[in-house]
């Protein structure tokens, strides 16, 4: 069965370590499907500007949220460049040099659009509080008049995309491996700590399953041979 890919294009052609880049699909998605944070890279009257914001996959298009005040929500029909990426550990090797980390990352080129349309807009924030924690928009108010003309929402077509991953122990030069200096991969992950509630909530009100069964179950690739740093 044929890999569904996008296109290799200039822009996102690996210059260096081409063995950890990937075009195919499932790779993309599974990366922007388990991240929160997105950072979007652009230009203002020759400025270049990198923001963080929350976002949400929807087939083949990123939303990106933020507020109408900001400059994203000033400058729709931007081009970007966003990115999303993912710390899955320290790589501890026995030389300086060769001290790298574990990760998946996404990278998408393009121009984006102004949702404008009300339907798409709502959907494309309820998107964003799903992606965030699933379950949780059936049971939030949703935005009302005001709320969504302050809310700026804008599309990205996955369409020019790479991702890059790095996995396994660290790669060290052959005459250090005799050494005597602990080396290996200190893992790291997202987990959540116990549930704060509001001081202001009515402690009548119970903690829904949608946040105390919240987890991240997406899974981490582990590498078992060598990797280039």
């Amino acid at each position: 069965m044929e890999v569904a890919r996008y296109r290799t294009t200039e822009r996102t052609r690996a210059r260096r370590l081409p063995e950890r880049v990937a075009y195919d699909r499932a790779t993309v998605h599974a990366i922007l499907d388990e991240g929160f944070i997105c950072h979007v890279g652009f230009q203002v009257d020759g400025q270049p500007y990198v923001v963080p914001t929350g976002y949400a996959r929807v087939g083949e298009t990123i939303y990106l949220h933020g507020s109408t005040g900001s400059r994203i929500g000033l400058w729709p029909g931007m081009d970007v460049c966003v990115t999303v990426t993912l710390l899955d550990g320290l790589v501890l090797a026995r030389s300086a040099f060769h001290h790298s980390m574990n990760y998946r990352s996404v990278m998408a080129l393009g121009r984006t659009r102004s949702v404008g349309d009300p339907d798409e807009k709502e959907a494309a924030l309820r998107a964003v509080v799903e992606h965030i924690v699933p379950g949780r928009s059936a049971e939030v108010r949703g935005g009302d008049r005001r709320e969504l003309a302050a809310t700026a929402v804008l599309a990205l077509p996955l369409t020019e995309v790479s991702a890059k991953v790095r996995t396994g122990p660290p790669k060290d030069d052959e005459p250090d491996y005799v050494l005597p200096i602990w080396a290996g991969v200190l893992p790291l992950a997202l987990s959540p700590g116990s549930p704060e509630p509001d001081p202001l909530l009515d402690s009548s009100v119970p903690l829904p399953p949608h946040v105390a069964s919240w987890s991240r179950q997406a899974p981490r690739p582990r590498g078992r041979g060598r990797s280039a740093r």
